[in-house]
């Protein structure tokens, strides 16, 4: 038996990156997968090539959620894995000093509101069952400052912090449904290409990009979905509000030896 024979999981932001490596896995561990995404084009053309069921979701309307809750009342596995960084059209000011409100507003109605909103429908959609799986995709940005990309790293911590809320509510309730958040570092997916290229010097720029992870080496988006199908599968039944770390080491302390 497959570990996720029969669920029925939601991956939202799964047309490409982490979020469609998620679809893929959950797919081969038998679970019935819906891919959501914002991108029509991309979404449906993804979920054809892996075999799944598509939704479009933007994440930050509440009407969008309203819809899915619609089209799927009751669900096993919900994944928060949309997300924006705010650099998307190209560079712009997201330090403390200088980001604009409409920015900071943008960053965190994706991440923010949609982490929220999703597991509102997650907890609606699971509690007549009684038991299921939040998985809720933040960021090693979540756990320590990011001069340069605030509204990243803020929204990034409330979901950190929203995961463990979420865990505690369904916990009184009386529920086995679970929520834990998952915090990767340089994970190589395609918003990494503009930095990296296809030159001689690939190699060169992405030992740079990793130089102070102690494996020295980025993760893959493999890494990330294997850790949400155990989140996702009956094997952590007793883990909810944890965070995971998937970073190489970077967060835990200096990889010198002392002299």
């Amino acid at each position: 038996m497959m570990k996720l024979d029969n669920l029925l999981c939601v991956v939202t932001g799964g047309a490409r990156g982490i979020g469609r490596a998620v679809c893929q896995a959950f797919l081969a561990e038998g679970a019935r997968v819906v891919l959501t995404d914002i991108d029509e084009e991309a979404g449906r053309q993804a979920a054809a090539e892996l075999g799944c069921e598509w939704h479009r979701l933007d994440v930050a309307s509440e009407a969008g959620w309203d819809a899915l809750a619609e089209a799927f009342p009751a669900i096993d596995v919900l994944v928060n894995n949309a997300g924006i960084t705010g650099f998307e059209d190209g560079p712009a000011a997201h330090d403390p000093e200088n980001a604009s409100l409409a920015e900071w507003h943008r960053v965190h109605a994706v991440n923010t509101d949609g982490c929220f909103l999703g597991c509102r429908y997650a907890l609606r959609a699971m509690k007549a069952k009684g038991t299921g799986s939040i998985i809720n995709m933040s960021s090693r940005s979540g756990l320590v400052g990011i001069p340069g990309a605030a509204a990243y790293a803020a929204s990034k911590a409330a979901m950190r912090n929203h995961s463990k809320s979420v865990a505690l509510y369904a916990a009184q309730q009386g529920w086995q449904i679970r929520c834990n958040s998952i915090h990767p570092a340089a994970i190589l997916t395609e918003i990494w290409e503009p930095m990296l290229g296809d030159g001689p010097d690939r190699e060169a720029k992405m030992a740079r990009l990793v130089a102070d992870t102690p494996l020295k080496r980025f993760g893959t988006v493999k890494e990330v979905a294997a850790l949400c199908v155990f989140l996702a599968s009956p094997e952590s039944a007793y883990m909810t509000g944890a965070e995971l770390t998937l970073d190489g080491g970077l967060l835990a302390g200096s990889a010198a030896s002392p002299g």
